[in-house]
């Protein structure tokens, strides 16, 4: 029985590798499904908040929804307008939550381009294949 214990710990360094290497991949699978996603949502916060430019429509991170009246670098914050009676309200930056005249802009756009969906090309949509059955 001694023999069989000795003879398999001699083996032991090919299970040292194997254990490194699912450890690294563990680690790896980790950054990629929570690391990496959490930065690249980060990243395009902070683009969002400093691309507001005077006259955008935006929300607040409390549910605030106004128009962008004056930008002020120096202090980080906006003062935006809101609601029929035109309260003026100045809050920081960080506190946009999402700008809605750029929703608004891309939406356009895209109606614009008259670009058809994956599955309007896939199912056959659009003018071309009724063009083509008409003849």
């Amino acid at each position: 029985m001694n023999y069989i214990l000795l003879s398999s710990s001699g083996a032991g360094g090919g299970n040292f590798t194997t254990m490194i290497i699912i450890y690294a991949v563990i680690l790896g699978g980790m950054y990629l499904l929570f690391i990496r996603p959490q930065s690249k949502k980060k990243k395009q916060e902070e683009a969002l908040r400093k691309n507001v430019d005077v006259g955008d429509e935006i929300t607040t991170i409390g549910g605030i929804m106004g128009r962008v009246i004056s930008i002020k670098e120096e202090t980080e914050s906006v003062v935006i307008e809101t609601g029929t009676d035109k309260t003026r309200i100045r809050i920081k930056k960080w506190a946009i939550g999402a700008n809605n005249t750029v929703k608004e802009k891309n939406d356009a756009e895209q109606a614009d381009s008259g670009k058809q969906s994956f599955l309007g090309r896939l199912l056959g949509g659009g003018k071309k294949a009724t063009e083509s059955s008409e003849k």
